[in-house]
């Protein structure tokens, strides 16, 4: 994921996240496709009959971003449906998600990297209804250091700069049954990589986003979704450890609060 020509991405099925069929392969890329390298955080949304990909591309000469993609089916084969990325051409951009507001109007939540800005950011772009294009400019949500528990990166190749690097990944809206709006975003804190809440004090996506003091993850796992089984349960998916090539989906169910989600029960000792 790292270096070197990328294959694409693949999906497994499941009835019970316990036994699995796959993997299956769900999006290669077509000749002459912009991007060889480095394909990352694909994410599926079901939206108006269809099914769509957002994911985050590179290549020599262009700036990280998400893209895109669509398929008639949820595991593909998803094709090239944006021309090009949708977040800005001259920054490095990763990580989009699909959020459709009250309205009906969709939005990609996206990061704006700490490689260019330091402290990452989480953005808002709309979206025209088709999804094929980015509507207007983004608008800025939050930044990294916002969150108490989010600590600045401390890696070798941070130490010659000028200003603490804090790191966005990752974002993800949910809307709980009490109409609170939620947001998974993913960072690092005291203990490596994390997740946290941020909510909405409004109930929109354009906030004021507060932080939740702790992270609901906070160690060597993130960039996480909240989904429902087949039979309502609420859970949530991430990937641990952090570290290549050993990331894995992981699962655990979710107990659903007025205002946040808790774990139902504490993760590690009971399993998925």
């Amino acid at each position: 994921m790292w270096s070197g020509p990328a294959t694409g991405f693949d999906c497994y099925r499941s009835t019970d996240l316990v036994h699995w069929e796959g993997p299956h392969p769900s999006f290669r890329p077509p000749p002459h496709f912009w991007s060889q390298e480095q394909y990352w955080a694909p994410e599926v949304h079901a939206y108006q009959g269809r099914y769509f990909m957002f994911a985050t591309f590179t290549a020599p000469g262009h700036f990280r971003g998400t893209q895109i993609l669509s398929a008639d089916l949820p595991e593909g084969p998803y094709a090239p449906w944006s021309d090009g990325p949708v977040t800005p051409s001259n920054w490095h951009c990763l990580d989009g998600t699909l959020h459709v507001d009250g309205e009906g109007v969709p939005w990609m939540v996206f990061c704006h990297e700490w490689k260019q800005i330091h402290d990452g950011a989480i953005m808002a772009q709309r979206l025209t209804p088709d999804l094929r294009r980015a509507v207007g400019t983004p608008t800025l949500l939050f930044n990294a250091s916002e969150a108490p528990w989010s600590h600045p990166l401390d890696v070798p190749s941070t130490k010659h700069l000028a200003h603490p690097v804090y790191v966005t990944d990752g974002p993800y809206l949910f809307r709980l049954s009490s109409g609170t709006l939620l947001m998974l975003w993913s960072s690092f804190g005291d203990r490596g990589y994390a997740m946290g809440i941020a909510r909405s004090t409004s109930g929109t996506l354009l906030g004021p986003w507060t932080q939740e003091a702790e992270a609901l993850w906070s160690t060597d796992g993130g960039h996480g979704m909240i989904a429902r089984t087949l039979d309502g349960g609420l859970f949530l998916t991430l990937h641990q450890p952090n570290t290549s090539p050993h990331e894995r989906a992981s699962f655990y169910a979710l107990r659903e609060l007025e205002d946040t989600v808790v774990f139902a029960s504490t993760p590690g000792l009971s399993g998925p």
